[in-house]
């Protein structure tokens, strides 16, 4: 059985008599005694031993008991002083506690007494002790998660350093607080110019800028932006192709700041072009010996249309001299289409984008062909979206490929073995989430096999028997994919064929819309 160690005790009175008897009675309780017959000798007594309680009488000649107690506490608060008072003393008594002490008890000392104002300086202790392994306890548990919270800091810093992406943080008031090495090489500012200092709307495409804050005033807290490939500005002006994603962080339903991640696309881009310039060219050399069959039958064409044209002047006959120059003007227009078409596959083009009417354009293509669909009993339905204004997009690029897919559309018609159809085909546009329009051609023609329409954007495949080379296709799918659209076909054979195409449009600037209204 553990053997409980009760307190030191030191006692102080002037009086050896007292200090003899309060000595027996306690060592015989099992304390460990210590005495002084003085104040004085009581401190030097209380600095060399240490005791835990000390029992020392009020008044003393030279340093009373008040004396001592301020000097005891001004040592060591933390021990504990019972003051020893004579009757009459209650003024005195209360001093004492106001200083500190931790009881009092009268003159003559009984044991009863002296026993319950030890027990309430050992519980003191006790408290006291317990209070500090508490606090020891729940330091080392502080310490403990302090390290390990800083732990994960250090590693996620270190993540967040070492990542090639770029990641930007910001607080509740979209200043930007995190700025990585990653976000340093996209945007070419460094952390000291950023961080503190700016804001997303100094930092981030409007567009990025937009989604965020209507992100965090709709609250919503799913999954966040989705990854989507944009620009971005650099400090020297360079426009930086990225992917981007983000999202806002909440905290009791309100937004707390974000973090977006931003991948640098300079060097897949690059290599995407050079991928794709291999192909164009490997494609184009293909081209030049499979253009053999196609080029003879347009040759043919053209001696056909000669031998007429010289016979009709030998004969002086108008009618057959019309016929074969149109048989010429129709080869030549197919020499004219390929070299074209030939052109626009093999050389790299950014599309040049200008302020536009996306219907007016479509429009002018259905014009185009309306008299050769006339010809074939083919009805072009136009079907445009009036909600469509003006915008940045490249003309050009739409109506090059729409005149690819309205043709062939008309081609599908009369290549069609149900001669009884009504053939029509379709031309849609219409505005779309996100900055797209839509722009679609459909046709009741022959349409197409599984077969067929998996191999349509290959290298010089046709369905026109002699008559084309495949390369409108390519071309329309080339022009499309450098305006950042996408084309999609859906097709049955003997119902017709569906080609559409999604391409983003850039909203016109004020001073645009400025100079439009004036």
């Amino acid at each position: 059985m553990q053997k409980i160690l009760l307190p030191k005790i030191l006692l102080i009175d002037d009086e050896e008599d007292i200090i003899r008897v309060l000595s027996m009675s306690l060592r015989s309780d099992g304390y460990d005694i210590v005495s002084a017959l003085s104040g004085k000798e009581g401190l030097d007594v209380f600095k060399k031993e240490s005791p835990d309680i000390i029992i020392t009488d009020i008044k003393m000649p030279g340093m009373d008991g008040i004396e001592v107690l301020k000097k005891v506490k001004e040592i060591n608060p933390e021990t504990e002083v019972i003051i020893i008072t004579g009757h009459g003393d209650i003024d005195t008594a209360i001093e004492a506690l106001h200083y500190g002490a931790s009881d009092f008890i009268n003159k003559p000392v009984r044991d009863e007494a002296l026993s319950i104002a030890l027990h309430r300086a050992k519980d003191k202790i006790d408290i006291r002790l317990k209070l500090k392994e508490y606090t020891d306890d729940l330091e080392n548990m502080v310490k403990i998660a302090t390290e390990e919270v800083k732990r994960k800091s250090n590693f996620q810093t270190k993540l967040i350093k070492s990542s090639n992406d770029g990641i930007v943080a910001t607080d509740d008031d979209w200043k930007i607080v995190v700025y990585n090495p990653g976000a340093e090489r996209i945007f070419g500012y460094s952390r000291l110019e950023v961080v503190r200092k700016m804001r997303i709307v100094d930092l981030y495409p409007p567009k990025i800028v937009g989604a965020f804050k209507s992100e965090a005033e709709n609250k919503r807290n799913d999954e966040g932006l989705p990854w989507r490939e944009i620009t971005v500005l650099s400090k020297d002006g360079e426009n930086i192709p990225a992917r981007f994603s983000g999202t806002v962080l909440y905290e009791d339903g309100m937004a707390m700041g974000s973090v977006a991640f931003f991948q640098d696309l300079r060097e897949i881009k690059r290599l995407e072009k050079e991928l794709i310039n291999s192909e164009r060219l490997a494609a184009v050399g293909q081209t030049v010996a499979g253009l053999a069959h196609y080029i003879k039958n347009i040759l043919i064409g053209l001696k056909g249309g000669r031998y007429i044209v010289d016979v009709a002047l030998d004969k002086n006959d108008t009618d057959k001299l019309k016929n074969g120059w149109q048989a010429i003007k129709r080869n030549i227009g197919r020499i004219s289409d390929l070299v074209l078409d030939l052109l626009t596959y093999s050389k790299e083009r950014e599309p040049e984008y200008e302020n536009c009417l996306p219907n007016e354009i479509v429009n002018d293509v259905c014009e185009l062909v309306e008299a050769t669909a006339r010809e074939h009993r083919i009805e072009i339905i136009k079907d445009f979206d009036l909600s469509i204004h003006e915008v940045l997009m490249d003309p050009r690029s739409i109506h090059r490929s729409l005149l690819n897919l309205v043709s062939n559309a008309i081609d599908a018609c009369t290549s069609d073995e149900y001669t009884d159809k009504r053939w029509q085909v379709r031309v849609k546009t219409a505005l779309e989430k996100g900055n797209i329009i839509r722009f679609e051609v459909k046709d009741n023609g022959s349409g197409m096999s599984d077969e067929v329409r998996a191999n349509l954007f290959e290298s010089f495949f046709s369905t026109k028997q002699g008559k084309g080379t495949g390369l409108g296709l390519l071309v329309t799918r080339k022009l499309i994919e450098e305006h950042k659209g996408e084309i999609n076909v859906t097709s049955q054979q003997g119902k017709g064929t569906t080609f559409t195409i999604w391409l983003p449009y850039e909203e016109l600037s004020n001073t645009d819309k400025i100079a439009e209204r004036i």
